[in-house]
């Protein structure tokens, strides 16, 4: 490997800490960042001179920290800003706060809370986690949008401005503000692994690449907050439905359903360290995202699809709904109503939903409702409501079997 391949090795690696660890001497995400990428640039220039250090990483941040003190000593007197945060040079100490039974001093968990602030936009939220904290360039963010390049970067750079502007400070909130921020960083992770796991549009209906992204911020999140009983249920579930991954599609890329997929396939070493993760969350009451991983606890532990325990599965989706409720929660409660009670006592939960506006342009209803409709022998209506489906349908691959299935729905003798 070359001086410059292992730079950026490593820098991929290490950048979402030394840029954290940064952010607590300057207090701004975006100095922090472009601190970070001075220090890449210096072991660029010096690393194939003077060979790769035996700890990397640690140079990095040692030349990331030193740039931010020098920063720090530009605009303000050096005795000054000594006094005011207390720091030496050789040793910069993270901030005193206020002490409290539930601080967590750990720059990389201020990064994750300030990068999911809910003054910015989800998608600006989206696109600041995975430059920060998962180590994506520009380029790799927008490829696995499907958005222009010059787009995310406008969406970045705005959302490192928004920080600055509205003071956002680099810290770990306490308390009830502390339970309302976390919501917004699950909720990041969550649809960051969700567009991975099923592309909202494109050509793939898997991204594995955004999965595995999810999946670390969410052992990271975990390792760092084991306290909380939501990151964990949050981790349980990425972890069990990435299990899957390899079994949602075919050689060719096309989607294979539940139903058809071959059980063999699926990660059982994953599956296990959602379980385990699905237990540390606790006895319950559960939140939602430890709802949803004993949802998909239940999937993973069937043996065969006629194993599942779909009336379980049922009652689980009535108490996501209760505590979240969703036209969408409720929508996947027909279905596995329809497959503990019958297709009719589905159909007739999945009608009532006709008029949410949420779903509206929303493909997974009509293309449920024609599976419940031919699962009835109503052949004509079913195919109605697949081309319907596939005609919302943003991802190709989606949109092929909908049409697949609409064909297949009636026989040519029967049209």
């Amino acid at each position: 490997m070359t001086a410059a391949s292992a730079v950026e090795a490593v820098y991929r690696i290490e950048s979402a800490r030394i840029i954290a660890g940064v952010a607590r001497i300057v207090r701004d995400v975006g100095i922090a960042e472009e601190l970070a990428q001075d220090a890449l640039v210096a072991a660029l220039e010096q690393w194939p001179e003077s060979g790769v250090p035996d700890r990397p990483g640690a140079w990095l941040m040692a030349t990331a920290k030193h740039r931010a003190i020098d920063l720090v000593r530009r605009k303000e007197t050096y005795a000054r800003k000594l006094a005011e945060v207390g720091r030496a040079v050789e040793d910069v100490a993270p901030p005193v706060e206020p002490a409290d039974p539930e601080d967590i001093d750990d720059d990389l968990l201020r990064l994750i809370f300030t990068a999911c602030h809910p003054v910015l936009s989800t998608q600006a939220r989206i696109a600041l986690t995975l430059k920060l904290l998962g180590g994506l360039t520009t380029e790799e963010i927008a490829r696995a949008f499907l958005t222009a390049e010059p787009t995310v970067a406008q969406r970045i750079v705005r959302a490192k401005r928004s920080l600055a502007k509205a003071g956002v400070p680099f810290e770990v909130p306490y308390g009830e503000d502390r339970a309302a921020r976390l919501g917004s960083v699950l909720d990041v992770i969550y649809l960051i692994f969700n567009e991975g796991y099923s592309a909202t549009a494109g050509d793939d209906l898997v991204r594995p690449a955004l999965c595995e992204d999810a999946l670390r911020l969410s052992r990271v999140l975990a390792g760092l907050m084991s306290g909380e009983p939501e990151v964990h249920g949050l981790n349980a579930l990425l972890e069990i439905q990435a299990s899957r991954i390899p079994a949602r599609t075919g050689p060719g890329g096309e989607p294979v359903l539940l139903a058809d997929q071959t059980r063999t396939r699926w990660n059982r070493l994953l599956i296990r360290r959602g379980v385990e993760a699905l237990h540390r969350a606790g006895g319950g009451p559960y939140g939602p995202y430890a709802l949803q991983a004993a949802i998909a606890a239940c999937h993973a532990q069937a043996v065969r699809y006629e194993d599942t325990d779909w009336a379980m599965i049922a009652a689980l989706y009535a108490q996501l709904a209760a505590v979240t409720p969703s036209p969408v929660v409720e929508l996947n409660r027909a279905v596995a109503v329809s497959m503990a009670e019958g297709p009719a006592a589905g159909l007739e939960l999945a009608d009532a939903l006709a008029d949410e506006p949420a779903l509206k342009d929303y493909h997974l209803l009509p293309s449920v409702r024609g599976d419940l409709l031919a699962r009835l022998g109503r052949a004509e209506e079913a195919r109605t409501e697949f081309e319907r489906a596939a005609s919302l349908a943003r991802n190709s691959r989606e949109r092929e079997l909908l049409l697949e299935r609409a064909a297949r729905s009636v026989p040519e003798t029967g049209r």
